[in-house]
């Protein structure tokens, strides 16, 4: 499956490479072959970077799945003031292009805070990101307690899609947006949750164990 977000990228590129391959046809430019062989290989590339298989997770309510496919770059105990509004457990998950950058829904509840803030593009590994670049922030209140998250743009991402709405359910793993291309997750999670990875650990959207609530 094809995530709707990048049927359209998937069309234009093809279209690009239909003319510039007509071209190079007509013209027999090895120039215009060169770019018709490039533009087939982000033609290709669009049908992997924007791929969205299902997922679903059965496990015990308690427990939190993480919201991206990506690597664990960072575990720490912060304060959130934003949403939790006191002691919380970081932890970032960065997706780079080669990771499906479908977002899904870390644990059951309802929005209760949606928030975009205008920001930078730096590097999504320099961990200044989770507060200084363009960022998607979100609450969700679930009968375990609240957790916080961001879908924050990288040097390359330049756009965030969340479809979420203030007051909306949502289920866990359940799909809920996406960045492109190459990013980052800032996961805040309340202190009566046992987190459940390891730095360095990859994660799959909607599969992967993040934590889970000690009610």
């Amino acid at each position: 499956m094809i995530a709707r977000e990048g049927v359209p990228i998937i069309i234009w590129t093809g279209i690009i490479f239909i003319v510039f391959l007509i071209l190079s046809l007509i013209f027999k430019n090895k120039i215009l072959w060169g770019v018709s062989g490039l533009v087939f290989i982000i033609f290709i590339f669009h049908f992997f970077f924007f791929r969205d298989p299902e997922r679903s997770f059965d496990g015990p309510p308690t427990v939190i799945v993480a919201p991206a496919d990506g690597k664990v770059i960072l575990i720490e105990k912060v304060e959130e003031p934003v949403y939790i509004k006191g002691p919380a457990q970081k932890i970032s998950i960065f997706m780079s292009v080669f990771n499906c950058h479908v977002n899904r829904i870390p644990a059951t509840g309802t929005v209760e805070y949606l928030r975009h803030k205008p920001g930078q593009f730096l590097n999504a590994m320099n961990h200044r990101t989770g507060e200084e670049n363009e960022q998607q922030m979100i609450g969700i209140n679930t009968p375990y307690g609240k957790i916080f998250f961001k879908q924050i743009a990288g040097l390359i991402a330049r756009r965030i899609v969340c479809k979420l709405q203030p007051g909306q359910k949502v289920q866990r793993s359940q799909r809920f947006g996406l960045i492109r291309y190459g990013s980052r997750l800032d996961v805040f999670l309340p202190m009566n949750v046992e987190v459940k990875v390891k730095l360095n650990q990859k994660t799959v959207a909607g599969e992967t164990i993040i934590g889970e609530f000690n009610p």
